[in-house]
């Protein structure tokens, strides 16, 4: 059961059910986020993370169970009724308005007159990095400053949570990097609750506070991204989130066994399913595997090993000895690489 204090409660599901007939997106959901926290809901599609967030935002209402935004239960409050702001895929923003009256529209939509919502959006835009560009239109900048903007609107809104849906889906491959430490550091500036939802992995890990994975409207696995990565409670976890290993074997007082490969775990003895990264092996000249591929990427060496187990992923620093195809190797699992999953 969660403790913490009624006061720093932002959000809570309380056994969240919501169905489409006779099917359910989201399934006995029960989660709290603290304020100040940036939570991410991540997972395959289909799996209830973008349904989780609509019910925040009141554009769902559950089927069964409760919802609570700053101590209140908005279960069948529209999205109206509720003070939450929201970062869109497509940012949404007015394209015949200037970036001025874009952040303003909010502040004056909750009755500070011009000047005042003026004043509050330059100083805003200021905190984001786009002072002087009060007077451009949405299509006079890029990606990147567009997405800074609607952050920038949602924030003028002083809402009780923002929420992130996708945010980084129409930005550019190299500039996503930027723009999700750009949202970080924001949200950390600001002191904001955010939620953030996306199928990227490696985004998720970047940005948040804690992960919420979830699978077939349920929730998988709760933790901070080092918990989740290096500790998965389950195979499912292991897989989707990075690359895994995933190997049966033996547990007997405390070593993993399987086909060559061994490993110290914690664990009762006997058949076991681990995990282990990719980057937690290591390989020595000679021995019963061989390499089966050998592929540069520029910073490391990811190699897969054919071993009695099955075949391995394996990723090396690119300063180390390299291996080519056909070479006899040991794979060596670092100390603690292995996690029992099953």
């Amino acid at each position: 059961m969660d403790e913490t204090p009624a006061a720093e409660v932002a959000i809570e599901f309380d056994r969240v059910v919501k169905r489409y007939g006779s099917a359910a997106a989201v399934d006995g959901v029960s989660l709290t986020i603290r304020r100040g926290e940036l939570v991410t809901f991540l997972g395959p599609s289909g799996c209830g993370k973008t349904t989780s967030l609509r019910l925040i935002a009141g554009l769902e209402l559950p089927t069964e169970g409760s919802l609570r935004i700053a101590g209140r239960d908005v279960s069948r409050e529209p999205a109206s009724a509720r003070n939450v702001g929201m970062v869109f895929q497509s940012y949404a923003l007015f394209p015949h308005m200037s970036v001025l009256d874009n952040v303003a529209y909010g502040p004056r939509i909750r009755g500070l007159s011009r000047a005042e919502a003026e004043r509050s959006a330059r100083d805003i835009l200021a905190q984001v990095g786009l002072g002087g560009f009060e007077a451009r239109l949405p299509a006079e900048l890029s990606g990147g400053q567009q997405q800074r903007v609607a952050v920038a609107r949602a924030i003028a809104q002083q809402p009780d949570v923002i929420l992130f849906d996708e945010p980084l889906s129409n930005v550019d491959a190299k500039l996503r990097r930027k723009v999700r430490q750009e949202i970080r550091s924001l949200q950390r500036r600001f002191g904001l609750t955010a939620v953030y939802v996306t199928h990227d992995q490696e985004e998720a890990l970047a940005v948040s506070d804690r992960i919420v994975v979830m699978d077939r409207g349920r929730i998988a696995q709760v933790g901070a991204p080092a918990d989740l990565y290096e500790r998965p409670a389950s195979d499912f976890i292991a897989d989707f989130i990075g690359d895994a290993n995933l190997l049966d074997g033996v547990i007997a007082s405390g070593r993993f066994t399987a086909g060559g490969v061994a490993a110290t775990v914690v664990g009762p003895d006997g058949p076991a399913r681990v995990s282990i990264r990719p980057e937690r092996i290591a390989l020595a000249a000679g021995g019963p595997a061989r390499v089966k591929v050998a592929t540069y990427l520029g910073s490391r060496m990811e190699y897969v090993v054919g071993a009695a187990c099955g075949d391995l992923l394996v990723s090396r620093p690119i300063g180390e000895p390299r291996f080519p195809v056909g070479d006899a190797v040991t794979p060596v699992v670092d100390a603690g690489g292995a996690t029992v999953v099953a």
